[in-house]
């Protein structure tokens, strides 16, 4: 009895201990493939109505109906989009709080002497939702009928050209300092204090020419107030296709577009980053938020993980050189 006792102890201890692993194991399992297990969040770094936030609201809607769990946009603005980045990094790192990176989250990383987070380490990009023109812009009676005569102007005339752009530092201000550079001519870059400001000055001729986000310029040049020269992404705009690139127009490596995209904190679990960038996938080629962005002018696009945090090095190191070669001085 004793012996048969203690054998059977040890199967009973054996079987505890297996069963425990089993759990053990079965545990991280159970709870990836719960997820998402609540409400998720996407917090914004610009105030509501603007591209970035009509972006994430369209997709999030359909992320939504995917997930089968609500999304909802949290509005952080203002400090270069530090504050809402820092709400992100210090989140818990389980895919339901989401952060909607932009190409302003890599100029951030330049212009400011120290943040609270690293833009490289602390996230993990999920994939980008889509990208956005900037094109150079000038008055419907401005002499210059293409981006070509308008470089000639420049460099025939240097010094002479004003080109407008909103704030220092902004991507349109960085953008217009890249077209000095990159078409090799002098000219004063004047910022505004936002677009409303750039429109009433450009409309104005109050400068020559202006560098900005082509959304909320396209009513003026539908109108026929303003003319478009050139887009600066790396292919045509999809609501402006008879406008050239500035690429195409001549001037070499002057590229500068705006994209959105989404990232998580980044110890979040490969499996929820890999289902997070299934769904947004899955999101952006229904024919219905396609439409909706296209509406916007944004150019829907979704990305891996790794694409997407190649991108996010990429700009970050080309504005850092912008911003040094313009001695703009860090915050």
């Amino acid at each position: 009895m004793k012996t048969s006792l203690k054998h059977l102890t040890r199967r009973t201890v054996l079987g505890a201990g297996i069963a425990a692993a089993a759990f053990g194991m079965a545990a991280p399992a159970q709870a990836q493939a719960a997820f998402p297990s609540k409400n998720l969040r996407i917090v914004v770094p610009f105030a509501a109505g603007g591209v970035g936030d009509l972006t994430a609201r369209i997709v999030a809607s359909k992320l939504a109906d995917l997930l089968k769990q609500p999304v909802v946009i949290e509005n952080r603005p203002g400090a270069g989009g530090v504050v809402a980045a820092e709400t992100v990094a210090r989140s818990e790192p389980d895919g339901h709080t989401l952060f909607l990176m932009s190409n302003g989250t890599a100029v951030t990383a330049g212009l400011f002497k120290s943040l609270p987070f690293d833009t490289v380490k602390d996230f993990t990009p999920v994939s980008t939702l889509g990208y956005f023109d900037i094109a150079v812009i000038v008055p419907a009676n401005s002499p210059h009928k293409t981006l070509k005569e308008l470089v000639a102007f420049a460099k025939a005339n240097p010094g002479k050209l004003n080109v407008g752009s909103i704030n220092i530092g902004s991507t349109q201000n960085l953008a217009a300092e890249l077209f000095k550079s990159t078409a090799d001519i002098e000219a004063q870059v004047v910022p505004f204090k936002g677009t409303p400001e750039l429109i009433g000055a450009i409309r104005g001729q109050q400068v020559d020419v202006a560098v900005e986000i082509l959304s909320p310029m396209l009513t003026h040049i539908q109108s026929g107030a303003l003319r478009a020269l050139a887009v600066t992404g790396e292919k045509r705009s999809i609501v402006l296709p008879d406008v050239p690139t500035a690429l195409e127009s001549g001037v070499k490596e002057f590229v500068a577009s705006s994209w959105n995209a989404l990232a998580v904190p980044s110890k979040t679990p490969r499996p929820v980053v890999d289902r997070l960038q299934r769904e947004i996938a899955a999101a952006l080629a229904d024919p219905a938020v396609r439409e909706k962005l296209r509406g916007l002018n944004i150019d829907a696009r979704a990305s891996t993980p790794e694409q997407t945090a190649a991108l996010l090095a990429s700009d970050i190191r080309r504005w850092g050189a912008v911003i040094e070669r313009a001695g703009i001085p860090k915050q």
